[in-house]
C-alpha cells in the first residue's frame, strides 16, 4: 500500500509538471518556433515513457494483488480445517452441517462427524442453544472444552481447557485454611473429677484429635487446654466436609467418668482468601457462631458471606455455674449508667416471653435509678398477647412506659442504649430502624444463633440451653445490687414467658428455668393468670381439631399435616397444632404446613429429639432450635410446601442435611 500511494504521488506530480511544461513550449513557439518544435518532440518522448512505465505498474500490481489473495484464500481454507480449535455448523434440525478436523479429533472420531445428531455427541448441545448464554463448559470424551456459541450462524467454537482447569483446580486446593477447635464444655465435664481422672479425660480427648488431624494430614497445636489451632488446605477441608467432620461424634462418645453429660466439640473454619489475617479473623467469627447456636458443630466462613454448618445435633448442655449472669448483669448496669435513655423491644409480633423479658429489663433499668421504655408492635396476634396487654393496661404506672416505634424514633438519640430481647435478627425486630440510628446495642436472646445478626453490638448474651430469654433476664435481674421489687403483672409476665415457651415446664427445662421460675413466685408471679393468657377460645381449638384431622404419617413416626389450600391459618395456630401431635401416642416429629394470611405457605416444625428440626428448617431458610423450628416459603403451594418438607427430611436422614 505504501508502494501503491507512492507511485500515485509519483504519477501526479508528472502530470502536473507535464501541463507546465506544454504551457512552456506554447510560450516559446511565439518567440522561437524551431525551439518549441524541440521541446515538443522531448514532451512526446517522455509521456511515452511514462505511459510504458504506468502500464508495466499497473500488470505488476494485479498479478501482485492476484498472488496475495490466492495465498491469503489457501492459508484460511488451511487455517480453517487445520487450526487446533474446534469449528462446527449445525442445521435446524440439530445435526452437524459442517465441521473441521479439530472437531472431528475432539469428538473421537477418525472420520467426519456431518449428518451426525448433536445429541450424540453431548446432551449440553440443546442446553446451549435454549439458553442466553455465548457459551458454556462442555465434557466431550473425558476432556472439557470451553464452547462458544454464534446462535444467528449457528456456529459454535471448541477451545480445550482441561489443562487449564487442571491447573486451577490444584492452586484452589493449595490455598490456606485455618479452623479453631474448641472444647465447649469441658471446664463443666472436668468440674469436680479428680486429678487423674482429669488427666486422664484430657489425655484421651487429645489423643482423640490429634488422631483425627494427622489422618487427614493437617498441622495441629494446642493452644489451651480447651483449645487447638489446626492448618490445613481446601483440599483437606474438602474431605473433611465429605466426611461432615466426624471428629463431632467421636469426641462426644467419649465416655466422661461420673457424668451423664458427653463431651462437645465447636470447629470455627476461615477459608477463601490468601490473607492469614483475614483466616484468622473469619475462623474466629465461624466459631463464635458456632459457639452461639449451642456448640457441637463445625461452621466454615467465606470472604462472600458464604456460611456452611456441619452437626448440631446434641441440645446445648445447661451450665451449672451463674458466673457469666453475674458479669452480664454488672456490664448492663454500667452501659445503662453511661447511656442518656435506654429504649427496650423484642421481635414483630411479640410474645409472652418477648414482652415478658422486656419488663425485666425495664427493671433492670429501675434498678439502676434510669428510666426506659419498651417499644412495642401494636399488631398481637400471638397466642395470650392481647390478654396480657390488657392486664398491663390496668397498671398506669407500668403501661407509661409502653411506646410506639415512632414515638421512639422522635426521641432516640446516638446515645441511647438499646436492647433487644429474644431474637438477634435485625429482620425481625419491632424497630429496624432504630438500629441505624444508634451505637450502643444489646442483645439478650436464647435461640440459636444465625447468619443474620444484628451490627456490632456493645454486649452479646445468647444462651441456647435457656429455656426462654425470660429465664436469662429473670437471673440478670437477680443480681443487681438494688433489687427493685417486681409487681405481681410484671413477675407473671415473665414467668408467662417462660410457661409458653417451655410448654408448662415440659420441653426444654432445666433446673436453672425452676430456679427462675421459684423467684419469680416468690415475688408474687400468679400461675392461675398465666393460664388465663394461654387458654384457647373454641374456635382456635377447633381449627386446630380440623387440622389434626388432615395428619399424614410419614417414615413410621414423623407426623405432617397439610392445610386446606383455600384457608388460611395463622402461625400461631400451625405451632400450636405441631406441639398437640407431639402428645400423640407414637408421633416423635411433627411439621404443619398452611397457607398465612401475607401469602407465605408456613411450616411449623417440632421434635422430641429423632430429628434436628432446626437443621430441616434451616435447609429450607427457617431456622430455630433443635426441637422447635419454623420457615415460611414464598411462590409455592401447600401441596408442593409438603414435597419440599419430605424432601428435606430424606436429606438429613442421609446426611446431606448439616
Amino acid at each position: 500500500m505504501a508502494n501503491q500511494f507512492k507511485h500515485r504521488w509519483r504519477s501526479d506530480l508528472m502530470i502536473g509538471l507535464g501541463l507546465l511544461y506544454l504551457l512552456f513550449l506554447v510560450f516559446t513557439a511565439f518567440l522561437n518556433w524551431l525551439l518549441a518544435l524541440a521541446g515538443l518532440v522531448l514532451l512526446a518522448l517522455s509521456v511515452t515513457w511514462f505511459i510504458f512505465n504506468e502500464t508495466q505498474f499497473d500488470k505488476e500490481l494485479t498479478e501482485y494483488v492476484a498472488g496475495l489473495s490466492y495465498r491469503l484464500k489457501k492459508v484460511g481454507d488451511e487455517a480453517l480445517l487445520q487450526m487446533p480449535i474446534g469449528i462446527m455448523l449445525y442445521n435446524e434440525a440439530g445435526r452437524v452441517e459442517w465441521c473441521n478436523a479439530a472437531f472431528n479429533r475432539i469428538a473421537g472420531e477418525a472420520e467426519t462427524q456431518i449428518g451426525h445428531p448433536l445429541k450424540e455427541i453431548s446432551e449440553d448441545f440443546e442446553k446451549l442453544i435454549q439458553s442466553d448464554n455465548d457459551s458454556m463448559i462442555m465434557t466431550i470424551n473425558n476432556r472439557q472444552y470451553r464452547v462458544r456459541q454464534k446462535q444467528e450462524s449457528r456456529l459454535f467454537y471448541f477451545t480445550d481447557i482441561t489443562d487449564v482447569l487442571k491447573i486451577k483446580k490444584s492452586f484452589y486446593n493449595e490455598q490456606p485454611v485455618l479452623a479453631l477447635i474448641f472444647l465447649d464444655n469441658y471446664d463443666e465435664v472436668a468440674q469436680g473429677l479428680e486429678d487423674q481422672v482429669r488427666s486422664t479425660l484430657n489425655n484421651e480427648t487429645t489423643a482423640v484429635i490429634k488422631a483425627w488431624a494427622s489422618r487427614h494430614g493437617m498441622y495441629l497445636r494446642r493452644t489451651a487446654s480447651d483449645r487447638f489451632l489446626a492448618v490445613l488446605n481446601e483440599k483437606l477441608l474438602d474431605a473433611l466436609e465429605k466426611e461432615r467432620f466426624s471428629i463431632l461424634d467421636k469426641v462426644r462418645e467419649i465416655v466422661v467418668p461420673y457424668s451423664h453429660i458427653p463431651l462437645t466439640l465447636s470447629i470455627g473454619v476461615g477459608a477463601g482468601t490468601e490473607m492469614l489475617n483475614e483466616l484468622g479473623s473469619y475462623a474466629q467469627s465461624a466459631l463464635d457462631l458456632g459457639l452461639g447456636r449451642g456448640g457441637d458443630q463445625a461452621v466454615i466462613k467465606r470472604p462472600d458471606g458464604a456460611v456452611k454448618f456441619f452437626g448440631g445435633k446434641s441440645n446445648p448442655i445447661e451450665k451449672r455455674t451463674r458466673v457469666r449472669a453475674r458479669v452480664i448483669s454488672h456490664a448492663i448496669s454500667e452501659l445503662m449508667l453511661e447511656s442518656d435513655q435506654i429504649l427496650i423491644m423484642g421481635h414483630k409480633a411479640p410474645d409472652l416471653d418477648a414482652i415478658g423479658s422486656c419488663i425485666g429489663i425495664l427493671k433492670i433499668a429501675h434498678a439502676n435509678g434510669r428510666s426506659a421504655k419498651i417499644i412495642i408492635d401494636r399488631t398481637h396476634d400471638v397466642t395470650g398477647v392481647d390478654r396480657l396487654m390488657s392486664e398491663i393496661r390496668k397498671s398506669k404506672d407500668l403501661w407509661a412506659n409502653f411506646i410506639s416505634a415512632d414515638e421512639a424514633g422522635e426521641i432516640v438519640t446516638k446515645r441511647t442504649l438499646v436492647v433487644v430481647v429474644d431474637t438477634h435478627r435485625p429482620s425481625m425486630v419491632a424497630d429496624p430502624a432504630i438500629l441505624d440510628q444508634v451505637h450502643r446495642i444489646v442483645v439478650i436472646d436464647h435461640h440459636r444463633r444465625a447468619e443474620e445478626f444484628i451490627k456490632d453490638p456493645v454486649l452479646v448474651y445468647m444462651e441456647p440451653y435457656a429455656s426462654s430469654t425470660a429465664e436469662l433476664v429473670t437471673e440478670l435481674l437477680e443480681y443487681q445490687a438494688n433489687e427493685r421489687p417486681l409487681d405481681v403483672i410484671e413477675a407473671t409476665a415473665m414467668l408467662g414467658g417462660i410457661a409458653v415457651d417451655t410448654k408448662n415446664f415440659t420441653l426444654r427445662t432445666g433446673f436453672r428455668t425452676f430456679d427462675a421460675a421459684s423467684y419469680l413466685r416468690a415475688h408474687g408471679a400468679d400461675t392461675i393468670l398465666v393460664q388465663k393468657f394461654l387458654c384457647d377460645d373454641l374456635n382456635q381449638f377447633n381449627q386446630r381439631a380440623d387440622l389434626i384431622r388432615r395428619t399424614q404419617v410419614y417414615d413410621g413416626n414423623i407426623a405432617i399435616v397439610s392445610g386446606d389450600e383455600k384457608n388460611v391459618y395463622n402461625q400461631v395456630l400451625l405451632a400450636q397444632t405441631a406441639d398437640t401431635l407431639l402428645m400423640l401416642e407414637g408421633i416423635r416429629t411433627s411439621f404443619v404446613i398452611g397457607l398465612r394470611e401475607d401469602g407465605l405457605v408456613g411450616i411449623s416444625a417440632r421434635s422430641l429429639g429423632d430429628i434436628n428440626v432446626q437443621i430441616v428448617m434451616e435447609s429450607m431458610g427457617g431456622g430455630g432450635h433443635l426441637n422447635n423450628a419454623a420457615t415460611q416459603l414464598r411462590g409455592v403451594t401447600v401441596a408442593q410446601a409438603v414435597d419440599k418438607v419430605k424432601e428435606a427430611i430424606d436429606k438429613y436422614y442421609e446426611g446431606g442435611l448439616s
